[in-house]
């Protein structure tokens, strides 16, 4: 038996940072789903496990991976309950990103989000689920090995967190944001410039866990939820302007929290801050809407409406290409959500 699903990354505009126990979001969030960022996963069941926990071998680009297996291990250890038959297997994971893992592009929220649906997959193979909406189920899983794993699960635009706002929105799983969207926010581009790849220095884990006693945590949890609220206007009216001030603003708070923790750590780099500047300096001179957001890391998501694509990567070419590693770049737009492969 085998299960392959393709799923995205996301890039978070209003952006979670904090939790409590269970991957539960200390704020809410929401972001767009993107499309040629994203991770493809196999799920092979090769046998029994010998025990009644799961055992697998992790497989990256065809390499296999033993470093990897701790995050998968605590990841199936939370859902374990939920497994059934699949309890007691060996399996075969084999996946695959289409960009650079660890460098803040949300590859555990694709990774995670992947793997979910495949074992969800097999789960209601071996065992017909009760549950009737199976990306709901497979976004609760997800959210239990990484916590923007959860809006992964849909297109174009993914909701986390309880929000007085959003119907059905919840803690436990991500939802399609289904509210009013202007045109102009559909067919939204998203650059990412790459200015490191690897490993980050500090983990969003543990960045998240110096949340707990951060002396501006309990503001921004409620900034984020006022922000939210202003972004659900900001959709239905099609304002660009006050779209890139609003994700700007939380792009900058989201690193103002990690230089301010304790203790205190910066990701960007002096090339993430050379290319946001020259990215506002482009805005001033041009008139383009181009905004830049950030995740945990030094890469910036460069954001704009596809009418504007061809000047916004000439630009690109012209003046950021020097600043990112072995000039690379990705050309990504807003996606709507996984796909189950076959093979």
């Amino acid at each position: 038996m085998q299960s392959t699903w393709r799923s995205p990354s996301n890039i978070a505009l209003v952006k979670y940072w904090g939790k409590y126990a269970n991957q539960i979001p200390a704020n809410p969030s929401i972001s767009f789903t993107l499309s040629a960022s994203y991770t493809q996963t196999t799920v092979s069941v090769m046998g029994e496990s010998g025990n009644d926990d799961i055992d697998f071998d992790l497989y990256l680009d065809g390499e296999l991976k033993p470093d990897f297996k701790g995050k998968v291990q605590q990841f199936l250890a939370r859902i374990k309950s939920e497994l059934g038959p699949l309890a007691g297997k060996k399996l075969k994971i084999e996946t695959h990103n289409s960009f650079p893992h660890s460098s803040g592009i949300a590859s555990s929220a694709s990774g995670m989000s992947a793997l979910a649906l495949c074992l969800l997959d097999l789960r209601s193979e071996l065992g017909k689920i009760k549950e009737l909406d199976f990306h709901r189920k497979a976004s609760e899983w997800a959210r239990l090995g990484s916590g923007s794993a959860s809006r992964s699960l849909y297109g174009p635009l993914g909701q986390w967190g309880e929000f007085s706002g959003i119907h059905e929105s919840s803690d436990e799983y991500g939802i399609p944001f289904q509210g009013d969207v202007a045109p102009v926010f559909q067919d939204f581009c998203d650059c990412i410039l790459l200015v490191e790849k690897g490993q980050k220095q500090v983990s969003s884990t543990a960045g998240h866990g110096l949340m707990n006693n951060h002396p501006f945590a309990k503001e921004r949890f409620k900034q984020a939820h006022r922000n939210l609220e202003e972004l659900l206007s900001i959709f239905k009216s099609g304002d660009l302007s006050a779209f890139g001030t609003l994700v700007e603003s939380e792009a900058l708070t989201l690193h103002a929290m990690m230089m301010s923790s304790n203790p205190y750590f910066i990701l960007m780099k002096p090339n993430t801050l050379q290319i946001i500047e020259a990215i506002w300096a482009f805005r001033k001179e041009s008139n383009i809407p181009a905004y830049f957001t950030l995740d945990a890391g030094a890469n910036v998501h460069l954001l704009f409406p596809k009418a504007f694509e061809q000047k916004v990567l000439d630009f690109v070419n012209r003046i950021i290409t020097p600043y990112l590693k072995n000039g690379e770049y990705i050309c990504d737009r807003v996606g709507n959500g996984p796909e189950k492969i076959s093979l």
